[in-house]
């Protein structure tokens, strides 16, 4: 079987929400790198887009939270390329907040963040790769929150959760030509992990993950370049875990403790 060139994506036109920094930079770096046409969005402009090279991304302003924004942002890629294959909805994120004490504002807007804004994105896309021969892809970021919540992240948790049950579901409605599927992070190091993780950008935390290091942010990328390309084509509705392993259990960790104190 002749596959050809898989992580090729000259041709192509790629849309990543929040692509600016952290993971969303770095998957658009990795998608100019292997030669496709990339928009990347968020709510303010940064000093400079993604580069890789003699390469850059388009930005494109644009808050997801808003319905009508998000397709107009998509009128606009297409407007600019001429088409959309691949749309990674990386937008996202919340701040630690007691839930017995949040306010219903609070909740609403991560919600909206993390849950509404993706299917917005997606709703809009699907409309464009459905009529393209080629059909398009769908990539949904989402968190280890959604299987194993941690306090303090009860509304991003719930928005998480939301997030990977969309993908299934969208999979189910929108195949063949649409492709839906999603990655689970882990403990990722970027440029807002100390204030996360400690200044050590995560150091303190690798033990326990099992493959004794956090994830960066080209972790995630590449694994976005496989769902994206041709060694991808029959994945569908997935939960591709980008995450080293998961968490060491408390209980193995206390073990240890004990053993060595």
């Amino acid at each position: 079987m002749d596959i050809g060139s898989p992580l090729d994506f000259s041709g192509r036109v790629v849309l990543i929400t929040g692509g600016t920094k952290g993971i969303g930079a770095a998957t658009a770096q990795a998608f100019l790198s292997a030669g496709a046409q990339v928009a990347v969005c968020g709510r303010s402009a940064p000093s400079s887009p993604p580069r890789a090279g003699d390469r850059e991304a388009v930005f494109l302003p644009c808050d997801v939270r808003d319905a009508d924004a998000t397709g107009r942002l998509v009128t606009a890629v297409v407007e600019r390329f001429g088409r959309l294959d691949v749309v990674v909805n990386n937008a996202g994120g919340s701040p630690d907040a007691d839930a017995a004490t949040v306010s219903p504002r609070f909740v609403e807007k991560i919600v909206a963040l993390n849950l509404l804004g993706p299917f917005y994105v997606a709703q809009a896309a699907n409309k464009v790769m459905r009529e393209q021969d080629s059909g398009g892809l769908v990539i949904n970021i989402g968190s280890v929150s959604a299987h194993d919540p941690q306090p303090g992240t009860a509304a991003y948790t719930a928005a998480k959760a939301g997030l990977l049950a969309l993908t299934r579901a969208l999979a189910l409605e929108w195949a063949p030509l649409v492709r839906v599927n999603h990655i689970t992070t882990g403990l990722t190091r970027t440029e807002s992990a100390a204030s996360v993780y400690g200044e050590d950008g995560g150091a303190a935390v690798a033990s326990v993950v099992p493959m004794r290091r956090m994830a960066v942010p080209e972790d995630v990328a590449r694994a976005c370049l496989f769902l994206a390309s041709d060694l991808a084509g029959y994945v569908n509705g997935a939960d591709l875990a980008v995450h080293g392993g998961g968490e060491v259990p408390a209980r193995f960790l206390a073990a240890r403790q004990q053993t060595t104190a």
